[in-house]
């Protein structure tokens, strides 16, 4: 059995994960999205690329401008804390040095179709031959056995397919939109985190390795639906599907006598201060209003009447006026304030780093804080091949 290789990182990890041993197969957003947050918990992520072709490596490395020309900003955010070696697994050689790191790995991850994979000769089967313990991830686009169980997934495709982007239809009576984020992508990269370290902790509970399949399509239908099954929930159903709260056309930042402002009154008890505050003091008196029930009947009306309310004041005057009185507010940012918002300043959330072959970059912060094993950032975003040869010489090619 080849021994994993002992990795030289810029830094000690010293998350949770410390010492987990991590195959990551994974290109684009979910499965990269999935593998950073193994590799920010401290796992040992080693990211298999493919360098044949006009655009080598994993494609984001090629999206948007970089000093590199290898590290578009979106590669860049998924890829740090990582080791980078490329593959060409149809040669027997290439070949022989995945097997050998998948001998000794504790995790084996991938978004490439399994057809695909089985014949390469990395299915399941194939892998567990090689490591019976190896907890294998496949971050599909759909369910194996369902009707579109060979097809291709990407995030616009997925938006569409599970309803979400019909929310911008139901609540704008206009054509249907993607929301402008990789959402579907992120999520399900979330949901594979989570089933990595689930089926980890399974094994470590003398369970063994095992097959894990994390399909898009499912994951982020589940994702949505939490609140926006809603009429449909309880058999017989009303048809009427969506929250009525979040489907609103006026649920958006409220406007202001300078700017935008967000605003949450939960309780009667914080609605009936604002409008006290805001010089409508019989509002809760309206039936439309007196009970959280009819409220979420009636959030259009209750929403226009606020807009009402907080055009009177400047941003800043309400903030402290609502704060004063424990009611839920927040400054409306646009994205460039971010980076100066005061509470992320406290929390140190943006970092500025500098790399050898990078320069200086900006990166965030894990956001997850573990008292007894901090998350670091510990190591760039890698260039391609960066850890090829030292990885091929410690496995003894």
């Amino acid at each position: 059995m080849a021994a994993w290789p002992k990795l030289k990182w810029d830094k000690e990890p010293t998350g949770p994960l410390k010492g987990i041993k991590v195959v990551d197969m994974a290109t684009v957003v979910l499965g990269p999205y999935a593998t950073v947050q193994l590799a920010d918990l401290g796992a040992e992520v080693i990211k298999i690329e493919n360098s044949e072709g006009n655009t080598p490596g994993d494609l984001m490395r090629h999206a948007g401008d970089s000093p590199t020309k290898q590290h578009g900003p979106i590669f860049a955010a998924l890829n740090r804390n990582k080791k980078a070696i490329n593959l060409n697994i149809k040669k027997p050689e290439d070949k022989a040095v995945l097997e050998a790191l998948l001998e000794e790995a504790d995790v084996f991850i991938h978004n490439v179709r399994m057809a695909g994979m089985e014949r390469l000769g990395f299915g399941y089967d194939a892998v567990k031959a090689i490591n019976p313990n190896i907890v294998y991830v496949h971050c599909a686009g759909f369910g194996a056995g369902g009707a579109y169980g060979e097809r291709q997934a990407y995030d616009d495709l997925i938006q569409a397919a599970s309803g979400f982007a019909a929310l911008s239809e139901q609540r704008d009576g206009g054509r249907p939109t993607y929301a402008p984020s990789l959402v579907a992508d992120k999520v399900s990269g979330l949901f594979a985190a989570n089933a990595t370290m689930a089926a980890l902790l399974a094994r470590a509970g003398g369970q063994g390795g095992q097959f894990v399949q994390v399909p898009m399509f499912e994951c982020f239908t589940w994702f949505h639906m939490v609140e926006n099954l809603w009429g449909e929930t309880f058999i017989p159903g009303t048809g009427r599907m969506g929250y009525t709260r979040s489907v609103n056309p006026r649920r958006r930042p409220y406007p202001t006598k300078d700017s935008f402002i967000a605003i949450v009154p939960y309780n009667d008890r914080q609605w009936a201060k604002f409008f006290e505050l805001g010089g409508r003091p019989g509002v809760f008196d309206d039936p439309r209003f007196a009970t959280y029930q009819e409220r979420t009947k009636h959030t259009g009306e209750l929403y226009a009447l606020i807009e009402e309310v907080t055009a009177e004041r400047t941003t800043d005057e309400w903030l402290d006026l609502l704060a004063e009185n424990d009611i839920p507010a927040m400054k409306y940012n646009r994205m460039a304030d971010v980076l100066t918002d005061p509470h992320l300043a406290d929390v140190a959330f943006f970092e500025e780093v500098e790399s050898p072959v990078l320069g200086k970059y900006r990166t965030m912060k894990h956001p997850v804080h573990y008292a007894g094993t901090p998350v670091t950032n510990y190591a760039h975003p890698p260039m391609l091949d960066a850890d090829g040869d030292e990885i091929r010489s410690a496995l003894g090619f």
